[in-house]
C-alpha cells in the first residue's frame, strides 16, 4: 500500500510538473460601436479594445462588419493595431437593421481570440455590400478557435495517474 501511494504521489507530481503555465487570453473590455447599441448612422471605423496588448502581423487580425444577409461592409486590408486597440476601416453601411462586428485577434500569450458583438443601424444608409467567400484564404477565419480544449489535459492527467497507479500496483508485490 504504501509502494502505491508513492506511486500515486509521483505521478500526481508529474502530472503538475509537465502541465503548461496557465496563459491568459486577452479579452475584449470595450468597443466602438458599444455591444447591441443603436445607431442612426453607421461607424466609419470599429474599435475594439482588448485588456492586454494585441500582437500584430500581416493577415493575422481580423474584423468583419456584416449585414443579416451575409454582406460585408468593412474596408479590405488589415486592421490599425495600437497596444490594446484594434481598429477597422468600415464603408457605408446599407439597410437597417442588425449587423455582426465578428473578430479574431492574436492575443498577448499568442493564441488567436475570437467573438462577435451587434449593433443595430436604425435608419438606412446609403453603401452596398461586397460578398465574400466564408474564409478568404488568408486562414483567419473570425469565427474559429484554435488551441488544446481542457478535456484534453484532464484526459492526459488522468490515463498518467491511472497509468502510475496500475504500474504501482503491478510492481508493488508481496514480501519475501
Amino acid at each position: 500500500m504504501k509502494r502505491a501511494l508513492i506511486a500515486f504521489l509521483f505521478a500526481g507530481a508529474a502530472v503538475l510538473a509537465t502541465a503548461a503555465p496557465a496563459a491568459a487570453h486577452n479579452a475584449l473590455i470595450g468597443s466602438d460601436p458599444k455591444d447591441k447599441t443603436s445607431l442612426e448612422v453607421g461607424p466609419s471605423t470599429v474599435t475594439l479594445t482588448f485588456d492586454q496588448d494585441v500582437q500584430g502581423g500581416q493577415g493575422i487580425n481580423k474584423i468583419s462588419v456584416t449585414d443579416g444577409g451575409g454582406g460585408h461592409y468593412e474596408l479590405p486590408g488589415d486592421p490599425m493595431i495600437k497596444d490594446t486597440a484594434v481598429t477597422q476601416a468600415v464603408s457605408a453601411l446599407g439597410k437597417a437593421g442588425i449587423y455582426k462586428i465578428g473578430y479574431r485577434i492574436l492575443s498577448a500569450d499568442g493564441h488567436p481570440v475570437s467573438g462577435e458583438l451587434t449593433f443595430t443601424l436604425t435608419k438606412d444608409g446609403t453603401g452596398t455590400p461586397r460578398v465574400e467567400a466564408a474564409n478568404d484564404g488568408s486562414g483567419a477565419d473570425p469565427h474559429t478557435s484554435d488551441g488544446l480544449p481542457i478535456w484534453a489535459w484532464i484526459v492526459g492527467a488522468v490515463v498518467l495517474l491511472g497509468g502510475g497507479v496500475f504500474f504501482a500496483l503491478r510492481t508493488g508485490g508481496s514480501k519475501a
